[in-house]
């Protein structure tokens, strides 16, 4: 049985994939799965994948139903107890899979594993930046306490063993966007996370993403799931602030009023840093003028987003 199950979600990524699956067969630890799950591709990816001759890559093939759907079978398919994902269009450094296995080595003890990741835009690259002591290269946190700034788990950066699904659930599939950060608050709330500072892979960004318009708020991150919890959970409600703010923001700029308000008054304004809270009561030009600025500090490389 090989040590890691890889799962790579895929759905027309033709100009990606081959690279992103080259990230993984150059991996200098190369015990390993790779389970693609064709989501329903319309174009030529499929065929990008298997002009790859590998014995470790499993294709599998199923009508379009979202990346949840896609990550949740792979997850029910792999045959090792150590789950990482990979999104079609993202990359691994050869070190990646070594370096997780060290840690697990170093740490069989815990189940969930983290380390750090670059931001590739069209003007540079970034290292992400945590609330984490980087006296340690590795070190154990708890979730909420270590995402005030960056999270500390992103899903192409991650390892986690497959009995951590079993207690608190997979991916929810009701959820369109952000449905990771919602399993990562699961996973928050019954396990620690080892990380590592050192960087392991990198996240091609969209500068885009923040001013798309949205979907409507119930397919996104489902807030009233922890709104129990939350209110004698003070990390979680700090953090689950963090993301309406985030929301808010996609409300403001989309002109959704009513949604914006709503979510402005669910959150307690004291848990965000006093950059958010400006930003949060800027009005819609202002927000629109902040972005085009942040576009030049990402040009000259000193800073990756305004809203961070």
């Amino acid at each position: 049985m090989p040590y890691f199950s890889i799962i790579i979600p895929l759905y027309n990524k033709e100009k990606y994939i081959e690279n992103t699956l080259k990230s993984v067969l150059n991996q200098s630890f190369s015990d390993f799965e790779v389970i693609v799950i064709n989501d329903g591709s319309t174009d030529q990816s499929v065929a990008m994948v298997e002009k790859i001759k590998d014995p470790r890559i499993h294709l599998v093939h199923q009508e379009n139903q979202g990346v949840s759907v896609a990550r949740n079978r792979g997850i029910a398919l792999a045959t090792t107890p150590h789950i990482t994902f990979l999104d079609a269009d993202d990359f691994w450094y050869p070190h990646y899979l070594e370096t997780f296995y060290e840690l697990l080595e170093k740490h069989p003890q815990h189940s969930v594993f983290s380390a750090a990741f670059e931001v590739e835009t069209k003007w540079g690259t970034f290292l992400s930046k945590y609330s984490i002591d980087s006296s340690k290269q590795d070190v154990v946190v708890d979730f909420f306490e270590a995402s005030k700034k960056e999270c500390v788990l992103w899903t192409s950066c991650l390892v986690i063993k497959k009995n951590v699904f079993k207690q608190v659930g997979t991916f929810d599939t009701t959820i369109k966007i952000s449905q990771d950060t919602d399993l990562w608050i699961r996973i928050g709330l019954e396990f620690p996370i080892v990380f590592t500072h050192r960087c392991l892979a990198i996240y091609k960004h969209d500068e885009n993403s923040l001013s798309k318009k949205t979907d409507h708020l119930r397919d996104r991150l489902h807030f009233e799931k922890f709104q129990t919890i939350e209110m004698s959970h003070p990390n979680l409600k700090k953090y689950l602030d963090l993301n309406r703010y985030a929301i808010a923001m996609h409300c403001k700029l989309n002109g959704d009023r009513k949604n914006y308000l709503k979510l402005r008054k669910d959150l307690h304004i004291s848990n965000l840093p006093l950059r958010k809270q400006f930003l949060l009561f800027c009005p819609r030009f202002l927000i629109f003028i902040l972005l085009k600025i942040q576009n030049i500090l990402i040009r000259l490389r000193l800073r990756r987003a305004v809203f961070k």
